[in-house]
């Protein structure tokens, strides 16, 4: 499949799902700084994604899906300590961590094609 804009790209579609579970699940958080910092780090994922795209350079995309990882990294990190502190419960966690480990290795391949 070609892809013609940043919107066809799997990992975008999948990033953006995240994102959205993300800001539905910790919607009523009270933990400001928590909520905030784990949904910026889950829309980082796909805005670099499509940045990265939009440059037109396959150097500078490669250096923003490496950031998008990064990104995916720091939300995977922050729903261990959601479950430690029993904001989320085990299936939630489980949930989300297999969908952000399924992005990171989408985004390693892509790289790598790249």
């Amino acid at each position: 499949m070609k892809i013609e804009r940043f919107e066809d790209i799997l990992a975008w579609q999948k990033a953006r799902d995240l994102a959205k579970r993300i800001y539905d699940l910790f919607g009523d958080c009270r933990d400001y700084s928590f909520k905030d910092q784990i949904q910026r780090a889950a829309v980082s994922v796909m805005n670099n994604i499509a940045e990265g795209y939009e440059r037109k350079s396959n150097l500078e995309f490669k250096q923003f899906l490496y950031i998008a990882k990064g990104s995916c990294g720091e939300v995977r990190s922050m729903l261990y300590l959601a479950k430690e502190i029993s904001i989320m419960g085990e299936n939630t966690f489980s949930e989300l961590l297999t969908e952000t480990e399924t992005i990171s290795k989408m985004l390693s391949n892509f790289i790598k094609k790249l």
